[in-house]
């Protein structure tokens, strides 16, 4: 089996869930198995509708309606750890071929998953998963332990002239 590596996309611009569910689709149409986890989203997105479409891929939210203007809650953290858990149990069983772990940077930015554990994970996965995590605030020691970081930069958004989150583009 070919050796799996650990991608990270962080920064505050556009694109990092994008990027991630980009790769997830060249991996399916490449006969892989792919799991997409999303930590601190619980929101009707349209990527929801993709393991309809698609063979081989497998999505799941651990979260409910975003806190990130907000504080967590004890819901909020129980979900995360839910997921979690669920989400250590996949990355170690060689299962899938790609599992991306969408928005856990936030999720340990927030406490709701400890630097510690998502190290550990990282250290225990099966040699030939790629795992792709994303998110903001990526911790120095996760990119650290990376095979690949890719920073997104915002320069300039629609967003900041009043435009809403658009299905199919956005959400």
């Amino acid at each position: 089996m070919d050796k799996g590596y650990i991608q990270v996309y962080t920064g505050n611009g556009k694109g990092k869930t994008t990027a991630a569910l980009g790769l997830s689709l060249r991996a399916v149409c490449a006969g892989k198995k792919v799991y997409f986890g999303q930590f601190a989203k619980g929101m009707n997105y349209s990527e929801l509708k993709v393991p309809k479409f698609l063979p081989n891929f497998t999505m799941e939210q651990f979260g409910k309606a975003a806190f990130i203007h907000g504080k967590p809650t004890e819901d909020d953290i129980n979900m995360a750890q839910i997921g979690f858990k669920k989400i250590k149990a996949i990355v170690s069983s060689g299962k899938y071929d790609v599992v991306v772990l969408d928005e856990l940077n936030i999720a340990i930015y927030y406490n709701l998953i400890s630097l510690e554990d998502v190290l550990k994970m990282m250290e225990d996965k099966y040699y030939g998963t790629e795992i792709i995590i994303t998110g903001r605030y990526a911790n120095p020691k996760i990119m650290e332990k990376a095979d690949l970081v890719t920073e997104m930069r915002e320069i300039k958004h629609y967003y900041n002239k009043g435009v809403k989150a658009r299905a199919g583009i956005e959400n």
